[in-house]
């Protein structure tokens, strides 16, 4: 069964299934109602991991990180494409970017990061209505077999600490 092989190994992970039939039957969010990206914006920023704001956009802490101090720089606008971004939005999630590699590498010591933005749901995006751009600090040695085979994420430090150590040296990098 399965055809000829093709030197690949295949990890089997049927509990995504539910996952991707979920993503595409979601109805949209429609701005501040339901965007839990909207709803950061006039909430309280440690009670919401915001750890900083701009002028057009803000950075926040992402709720379920790959890693500690996974940040996402978001505008404040409810836009899902990049496409849409003003000059200024756009100019500041690049400033923004650059802080907070500068304060994620002060603060943790990183050796790497991963930065992008996934577009469209078929791209990726867990939440596709609000443009966010993953600033994700990185490690040599820290991927490891947990995610995959135990369905686990070691994460040395609570959301609530990584918080206050990244939002106090973006208040420092001022």
């Amino acid at each position: 069964m399965g055809g000829e092989p093709d030197g690949f190994e295949r990890l089997w992970t049927p509990h995504r299934m539910a996952y991707i039939q979920h993503s595409s039957s979601r109805e949209p969010l429609e701005g501040e109602r339901d965007c839990p990206l909207c709803k950061k914006v006039a909430d309280d920023d440690r009670a919401h991991l915001v750890v900083h704001r701009g002028e057009h956009c803000y950075v926040v802490l992402n709720l379920f990180p790959y890693n500690p101090g996974h940040l996402m720089i978001c505008p404040y606008r409810h836009i899902g494409w990049y496409t849409e971004a003003t000059d200024a939005e756009r100019d500041e999630m690049g400033v923004l970017t650059q802080r907070a590699m500068r304060v994620l590498t002060r603060v943790s010591g990183t050796k790497g990061f991963n930065i992008g933005m996934n577009q469209g749901v078929t791209g990726g995006a867990g939440i596709s209505e609000h443009l966010h751009q993953h600033v994700v600090p990185r490690w040599v040695g820290d991927a490891n077999f947990l995610p995959i085979i135990g369905r686990t994420k070691a994460l040395p430090e609570l959301l609530d600490d990584t918080w206050r150590r990244v939002s106090d040296a973006f208040r420092e990098d001022d």
